[in-house]
This record gives C-alpha cells, sequence and structure tokens, in this order.
C-alpha cells in the first residue's frame, strides 16, 4: 500500500513536471501583466510635485552633474562631432559648386535647349492676354497708356543716340572680340514707331478707340532672327468672323524685325541692348464685343505652329473697345 501511494505520489510529481515547461509562455505573460499592474499602481501614486521634480532632475542632475542626461563632457564630444560632420558637408558642397562654376561661362549659357526659334510677348501687359476699355471712361485705358510710356522709355531717341549707335540696315550686327568684351548695341528709336511712338498721340489711339499693341520677340543668345531674311508679322482673327478686323497698321515699316539687331549677346556685354519692336495700329476694329486676335511671326527657321506653346512665334490676345 505504501508503496503503492509512493509511486502514485512519483507518478502526479511527474505529471505537474511534465506541465510546467508547456505553461511558462503563460507564466511570463502572467508576470508581464503583474509588472505592468505594479508599474500602473506606482505611477498612480506619483503626485505632480513628483514628476515636476523629475523633470528638473532631467533638465539639471547636481548629484551627477548631468544636463538632460549628459555631462558636460558628453555634450561637448556630441556637439564636436556633429560640428566637424556639417563643416565637413559645407566644404565638400562648396567645392562641388566651385567646380560647377568654373565650367560655366557667366556670358553665354553651357546649354540652349532653344535657340530657336522665339517667343513672342506684347505690351501693355495688365491683366493678362485681354485688353479691354471704355472709350468714353479715361480711367479704363489710362492705365495701359501708363504702361506703355513706361516700357518705352529705354526707347526715347536722345537715350538711344547716346548710347546706342547707328547701324547699317538688312545685315547682321556681327561683333568678333573676346567673350567678355562689351558690345555696341543698335539704336532703336520710339519715333520709329510713329503713330504708335506716344509722342504725336500721347494715348497711343486709346482715347479714340484704335488703340497700339506693341510686339517683340524674346531675347537668344546668339540667334540670327530669319538666317539672313527679316522676321516680319501678320495679325488675323483668331476665331469668327474676319471682317471684324478691318484694318492694322504696322510700324516700322511693313512690320519686320530688321536683321541689325541680332545677334543678341547677353546682358553682362550688351548692356545698353534694346530689344527691337514692331507696333500694332488698329486702326479698325469691331466695337461693342470681344475680339480675338492673333498675331504670328514668319520668317526662315520660325515655328508657329506648336499646339502646346502659344507663345512661339505666335501671341493670341483679345481686344474689347466699347464706345
Amino acid at each position: 500500500m505504501e508503496m503503492n501511494a509512493t509511486s502514485g505520489g512519483a507518478e502526479g510529481q511527474r505529471e505537474i513536471y511534465h506541465l510546467k515547461p508547456e505553461n511558462k509562455d503563460e507564466e511570463r505573460a502572467q508576470h508581464s501583466e503583474d509588472e505592468q499592474e505594479k508599474r500602473k499602481e506606482k505611477m498612480g501614486k506619483k503626485t505632480l510635485a513628483d514628476v515636476i521634480q523629475e523633470m528638473k532632475t532631467f533638465l539639471w542632475n547636481s548629484e551627477k552633474r548631468e544636463f538632460m542626461g549628459r555631462t558636460a563632457q558628453s555634450w561637448g564630444l556630441i556637439l564636436l562631432f556633429y560640428l566637424i560632420l556639417y563643416m565637413f558637408l559645407a566644404g565638400m558642397f562648396s567645392f562641388c559648386m566651385y567646380g560647377l562654376l568654373l565650367t560655366l561661362s557667366p556670358y553665354t549659357p553651357t546649354y540652349r535647349d532653344r535657340v530657336s526659334p522665339p517667343g513672342v510677348m506684347i505690351r501693355p501687359y495688365l491683366h493678362g492676354f485681354t485688353i479691354a476699355f471704355n472709350v468714353s471712361e479715361p480711367s479704363t485705358w489710362t492705365p495701359y497708356v501708363n504702361s506703355m510710356h513706361h516700357f518705352l522709355q529705354a526707347y526715347d531717341d536722345n537715350i538711344q543716340e547716346e548710347k546706342n549707335i547707328e547701324c547699317p540696315a538688312g545685315q547682321y550686327f556681327v561683333q568678333d572680340g573676346a567673350e567678355s568684351e562689351e558690345r555696341k548695341a543698335c539704336q532703336f528709336k520710339r519715333s520709329q514707331l510713329q503713330n504708335c511712338s506716344g509722342i504725336g498721340d500721347p494715348t497711343f489711339g486709346y482715347s479714340t478707340g484704335r488703340p497700339c499693341i506693341l510686339l517683340k520677340m524674346n531675347r537668344i543668345v546668339g540667334y540670327r532672327a530669319g538666317y539672313g531674311t527679316p522676321v516680319s508679322v501678320n495679325c488675323a482673327i483668331q476665331k469668327g468672323n474676319e471682317s471684324a478686323l478691318k484694318s492694322v497698321d504696322f510700324y516700322p515699316g511693313n512690320g519686320t524685325f530688321d536683321l541689325m539687331y541680332y545677334p543678341y549677346y547677353g546682358k553682362l556685354t550688351h548692356v545698353n541692348y534694346t530689344s527691337p519692336l514692331v507696333a500694332l495700329h488698329f486702326t479698325d476694329v469691331k466695337k461693342n464685343d470681344f475680339v480675338p486676335i492673333q498675331c504670328r511671326l514668319n520668317g526662315e527657321g520660325i515655328v508657329n505652329d506648336v499646339a502646346n506653346d502659344r507663345f512661339l512665334g505666335r501671341i493670341t490676345f483679345t481686344l474689347s473697345i466699347r464706345m
């Protein structure tokens, strides 16, 4: 009987012993939960004064002489490390930029993805590409007139005669010499714009419902417009009744950009250069309506039919003249 009890007890102990490894994960989980509960209880017992004291100790521990958990030596070493790191990065960046700038010329762009053809722009340009005004209300067209006078200040005859030279018409003004040598510019006087110069009529025709608009080509370094033939301008109704635009006068001459203003050598060397202009004098346009007008450049090498670029070789604007 005693032997049976002993053997039975041993078997029970073996069963319990064998069960313990199977419940190790459960014991660990239970132990972790107990620790979390104890931690919560401990945290719950902290007062506001305890939290403030811990924060003060973190900011400055007088016993260990630590600021935010680091000694002065530790902070010094880490700051020194980052100082050296960022000085190295700044030096490397400066060296790379210096090497890059050595390969670039300040006078001529190294890479020119749009050497030709040029885009065009108009003046006045105040509120987009709709020029709308009422002839009987000067306040509606005065801003356009002021914009034209401001733009043409650089084209005043006395300024052009003082700074620029007279050039033979009909041929390119090619200037040889060092890349950094200053180039001379040909005169373009505002008096060449005749009825659109603002000299005889200071309102540029806006007071009579016959407005002037100036058209200029974008500057492109080294570009020779027209490949030997002057580039001309023509304007027409973009969409709608063509009779809405009956008459347009072009200045100077027949509305061409003379070859003598090309090539352009850049703003650093061509300091007094003034872009040639073509004035569009709309002497007979339908009144009290919106008239969409498109003006195009025409000449050798000119592209004016690219659908996704409305400024390449052409420009579209709307005239709305009310009486």
